[in-house]
């Protein structure tokens, strides 16, 4: 054991690695891009703009809507990071989201919001969780069939599991 503690570099080592196998196992950039899309389209329509002594102020009567928009998009895009496994649910919520931006909050945070929560939905749905091997866990023409064999059996990871024609056992 040595005397030494460890030093900055290992430390900032440490956490970038944790950080790094944290980001792996959810939409980390999915959430990313939609939170920086809700910033913009909760933001501008509050927001005053000063060119020389003129104030211009982009306050609509939708204002309340596009607060609501971006917090809404803010909490989908924490969603995606802390719950991935609603990350389809949260994709579809936020593309609909962006989309309804665009009348209501000022083209949607003047199009920089709108896009950034459109791609940010994109690839919430496009991500899958990674396989054993580091791989997205997706099904090739290679691997052996365990297809279910009848009607009351279902395919669950790789194993056949009886579900009862779909109803639960209590009923």
């Amino acid at each position: 054991m040595s005397a030494e503690s460890p030093g900055l570099r290992d430390r900032i080592r440490y956490w970038r690695l944790r950080f790094r196998g944290w980001r792996g196992g959810r939409p980390f950039w999915a959430g990313l891009l939609t939170i920086l899309g809700g910033a913009p389209i909760a933001y501008l329509p509050y927001a005053n703009l000063k060119v020389g002594q003129l104030t211009i102020r982009m306050a609509t009567t939708a204002g309340a809507g596009s607060l609501i928009i971006g917090v809404l998009l803010v909490t989908l895009g924490l969603t995606m990071w802390f719950h991935p496994i609603v990350r389809v649910f949260a994709g579809v919520a936020t593309i609909l989201l962006a989309l309804v931006s665009i009348p209501v909050s000022n083209l949607g945070g003047f199009l920089v919001g709108f896009l950034f929560a459109l791609t940010g939905g994109a690839l919430s749905i496009a991500w899958a969780p990674a396989g054993a091997g580091g791989r997205p866990a997706v099904r090739t023409g290679d691997q052996p069939d365990t297809a279910p064999t009848d009607a009351g059996d279902s395919y669950e990871a790789g194993r056949v599991v009886e579900v009862n024609g779909g109803r639960h056992r209590a009923g």
